[in-house]
């Protein structure tokens, strides 16, 4: 019986070891990678032919959605689940358009993710409640007030610039990473902020977090108590000598003659 097997495509560590031992643990499946960016899962799906991704939308260099639609154009039967938190009506929508056949969100029980998985394997289709209502909700309000697309205007290699030149890349960075001139590089940017008339990358980077292109994560406000210092007591050891206490200088097993 030939098992089914999944690749993994998140950029945090520790969510991907626990998700492929969870996957792991379901017979008859198996992980036969793991991508840590959307550029190394476009790389993966071709090298590995996954029967599923199980795919981030949120993730370095290359955004999952823009992935998924590498990956579709080039192999438009391969399986993808988006397991993520990012909660965006245009990016749910976008990623429907691309062919994403599943989704669930991080916050969900486990039990969804595996049932998610399982009905992928059938070759069904399968979306939270909460992506359900968002594209019911979505859909009447286009029928009413069509939201006009701004990204049509960019090519997909334009996209891809802009979510680096978000990310903090210099034209020189994004050229290696493209496989491009550096010249070109710099001419795709001076195209991206003619077509969308923005001025500066700052206006660039609000454009690409409006759009879903790059998300931004905040980390969670901390409340740290006020703690009042307090002297370490410490038991009363046979030849231990209290910091600040005349002594012989000697450490506590010295001071019992062991050496």
């Amino acid at each position: 019986m030939n098992r089914f097997s999944i690749l993994v495509a998140d950029d945090h560590p520790i969510l991907r070891f626990g998700l492929c031992a969870l996957l792991r643990s379901h017979l008859g499946w198996e992980v036969c990678g793991e991508a840590a960016d959307g550029r190394d899962a476009v790389q993966k799906c071709r090298q590995l032919k996954p029967d599923l991704l199980i795919l981030e939308i949120c993730m370095p260099e290359l955004n999952g959605l823009e992935a998924a639609r590498q990956i579709l154009k080039h192999n438009p039967s391969q399986a993808i689940l988006v397991l993520t938190a990012v909660d965006s009506e245009d990016v749910i929508r976008e990623c429907l358009e691309a062919g994403i056949r599943g989704w669930v969100f991080k916050s969900e029980a486990t039990r969804d993710l595996m049932t998610a998985v399982e009905a992928l394997q059938q070759q069904k289709t399968i979306f939270s409640s909460r992506v359900s209502d968002m594209i019911m909700d979505g859909y009447k309000r286009h029928r009413v007030s069509p939201v006009p697309d701004n990204l049509t205007k960019l090519s997909p290699r334009e996209r891809e610039v802009v979510q680096l030149v978000s990310e903090g890349k210099a034209s020189k960075q994004i050229a290696t990473i493209l496989r491009m001139s550096l010249s070109t590089a710099e001419t795709h940017r001076s195209n991206i902020l003619r077509k969308l008339r923005l001025h500066s990358v700052a206006e660039l980077v609000l454009y690409a977090v409006r759009n879903g292109l790059v998300h931004v994560d905040l980390p969670p406000v901390m409340h740290i108590a006020k703690t009042e210092t307090k002297h370490l007591v410490r038991p009363a050891v046979p030849g231990y000598l209290p910091p600040g206490r005349p002594g012989n200088g000697l450490s506590t097993v010295e001071a019992e003659g062991i050496n």
